[in-house]
């Protein structure tokens, strides 16, 4: 393997000449939301069937922990890419720049939605972000009234809900590293949360106690923590009828004879309905990339290029056939021009 000059250089952002020398990748090394990966992974593999390169390495880390590489800093020990199913808090972009990684290039590649899916066997579930709040919060408020909070007391969806079945509540889902999860419990239990009025008043007069309240996620048992591992939480709904999962909408479109989507708000996540917003929850996928690695790192540039073109993910491109969601295209026309300048972002 080659060897090549690297030094981190905190200032610039940039791979400069130094004293120490290293080893040479002759791959990219990708990580983060498992939710981007299938579409990062097949990206991949077109990329290395078109150039003969190596195809990158992928881990499905998780978006946190995928940033928690990522900034870690510049060098052939660290990844080139970070795949996220949310944008970049600005607690990790400082610790990116505090690291050295100065000049980051955000790269927005289309939709997804949450779904929360049963199995086949059972029957589909029309919920609201309010049920899903109620059932799945640390703490909810008192049935008996008035402004209080109690540990969650609800052992049925029928407690929540009347209209709902009467089977336990167990909803098997992703961990805190998820963007996954960051977003459910942003757009789907803080959505209901909001339905409280007195709990919607204390997001400008106590923002932390608001976040806590319908961030929080109960620990009893009812919700069930299935690491990064999509496939599991499918798995698992195939045998137990009442259990219900969360994940995207990709990996729905791709097990659609397994599992029912849930109505959201009586909404369901379709192509349609997370493009054009009225599917309550849906988010932005993206990846990131260190502009020092490009033309260090074999590769990257090539990879950009092929993810960002019109059969990858265009409207008729083959990651809308994974399951991703494009956005409208005059946007990807500007973007594509702007990753392939690479235009560094700021927060």
């Amino acid at each position: 393997m080659k060897k090549i000059l690297l030094a981190l250089a905190c200032a610039t952002g940039t791979l400069a000449a130094s004293a120490a020398l290293a080893d040479s990748r002759d791959h990219i090394m990708i990580v983060g939301s498992s939710t981007v990966f299938p579409f990062s992974k097949v990206v991949s593999e077109r990329f290395s069937l078109k150039t003969g390169m190596k195809a990158p390495k992928v881990e499905p880390t998780g978006t946190g922990g995928g940033f928690k590489e990522f900034c870690k800093g510049i060098g052939v020990g660290t990844p080139d890419i970070a795949n996220a199913s949310r944008r970049i808090k600005e607690s990790e972009f400082k610790s990116c720049q505090d690291a050295g990684v100065k000049d980051i290039v955000e790269v927005f590649i289309g939709y997804d939605g949450i779904v929360i899916a049963n199995s086949k066997k059972g029957k589909p579930m029309d919920l609201s972000r309010r049920d899903l709040f109620m059932a799945l919060a640390k703490v909810v408020p008192d049935p008996k009234g008035g402004e209080n909070l109690v540990e969650n007391p609800y052992k049925t969806w029928k407690d929540v809900n009347p209209d709902l079945p009467a089977t336990p509540i167990s909803v098997m889902g992703p961990p805190p590293t998820s963007g996954t999860r960051d977003a459910f419990v942003e757009l789907a239990m803080e959505g209901g949360c909001k339905t409280v009025p007195w709990i919607a008043a204390l997001e400008k007069a106590d923002s932390n106690r608001y976040k806590a309240i319908c961030h929080g996620v109960r620990e009893d048992g009812a919700f069930i923590e299935a690491g990064e591992n999509d496939n599991l939480i499918v798995r698992k709904l195939s045998e137990n009828a009442d259990l219900l999962g969360i994940f995207g909408f990709s990996f729905l479109d791709q097990n659609a004879d397994v599992v029912n989507a849930a109505k959201i708000d009586g909404q369901e996540p379709t192509f349609d309905s997370i493009s054009d917003g009225s599917y309550p929850v849906s988010r932005p996928l993206y990846f990131y990339v260190k502009k020092a690695h490009v033309g260090v790192i074999p590769g990257i540039e090539q990879f950009l290029a092929e993810f960002t073109s019109e059969r990858a993910w265009g409207d008729e491109g083959y990651l809308a056939d994974k399951g991703m969601i494009p956005m409208a295209s005059e946007r990807r026309k500007k973007l594509a021009a702007s990753v392939k300048s690479l235009e560094t972002m700021s927060m």
